[in-house]
């Protein structure tokens, strides 16, 4: 299965998706917008930008492909220097479209620029939800009188002033007031079909479980292996112990494999600052496991 079909997957699910040696695929959620000049309502998404300096490989992307696959950590990583190869050269002489993603190129000033894709939405709480256009609200218009009286204008000009602004009010209020029924129908009668609806997911991501306790709700974990004996994960982390390490036991992998962990922070950088320190001085095979609670 192609490398960009896998981003689309942790897209789903993460803010920040990183292809080792080539760029991270980041998300922001965007709130529901109105155009008031097209009369289009757009539900809430996810915009995809790219940074081409997150590089670092945090082993999310390699461990998920391996899984999926049923191959080795060294692999997976294998499959994906093949795609980067591959696009580097593309780029070098046209675009490169990540399908449902956007299209990255390099413009003329060989500054690399992405365009996202907008009309595919990563964002699982807007899912079903789709653009709507409703027209526009006419209102009736009272046939003024022919005959002017100047003095009553005079007279009441500062009160028709007062009553036009406060009509504008109301009609913008009477707007807003269609447009948030309009949207909570809509998504009413999405939900009722979502709970009657039946998944089938062909390629589903996989699930790995981990036994945390409540007073380490750290999320990413930098691994130093997995054993198929837990008396051989017993001594791992007694060996990490006395060099330092604030070792701990994960638990079982979804193979039955005992994880034992260099160390747990509460953010993603921590455990990257920590695990090139790791590659470089004690074990190349060390990778992070990210889980979110």
């Amino acid at each position: 299965m192609a490398v960009e079909k896998y981003i689309n997957d942790l897209l789903y699910r993460y803010d920040c998706v990183i292809v080792p040696n080539f760029g991270g695929f980041i998300t922001n959620k965007i709130g529901a917008k109105v155009n008031s000049f097209t009369h289009t309502f757009h539900p809430p998404t996810k915009q995809i930008t790219f940074n081409a300096h997150l590089k670092q490989n945090d082993g999310l992307m390699v461990n998920y492909i391996a899984a999926v696959e049923n191959i080795s950590f060294e692999k997976a990583l294998a499959k994906i220097s093949a795609s980067v190869t591959s696009w580097n050269e593309s780029l070098k002489n046209d675009a490169v479209v990540f399908e449902n993603i956007g299209t990255l190129a390099f413009n003329e000033e060989k500054q690399l620029i992405f365009e996202p894709q907008k009309e595919h939405n990563f964002l699982t709480n807007s899912f079903g939800l789709s653009t709507v256009s409703s027209p526009a609200i006419k209102h009736a218009v009272l046939a003024s009188t022919s005959k002017s009286v100047i003095p009553l204008f005079a007279k009441y000009a500062a009160t028709a002033v007062v009553l036009l602004s406060l009509g504008f009010i109301v009609r913008n209020g009477y707007q807003e007031r269609q447009q948030e029924q309009m949207y909570a129908s809509q998504k009413e009668a999405i939900d009722k079909k979502i709970q009657a609806a039946t998944f089938v997911i062909s390629n589903p991501l996989p699930t790995i479980s981990l036994q945390v306790t409540k007073e380490s709700p750290k999320s990413f974990h930098v691994v130093a292996g997995s054993f198929q004996f837990p008396e051989n994960a017993e001594k791992k982390l007694k060996q990490l112990k006395k060099k330092g390490y604030n070792a701990t036991i994960l638990g079982l992998n979804k193979w039955g494999l005992t994880q034992v962990a260099f160390d747990s922070f509460y953010s993603r950088k921590e455990a990257l600052a920590t695990l090139t320190t790791i590659k470089k001085e004690v074990s190349k095979d060390a990778w992070i496991l990210a889980k979110k609670f």
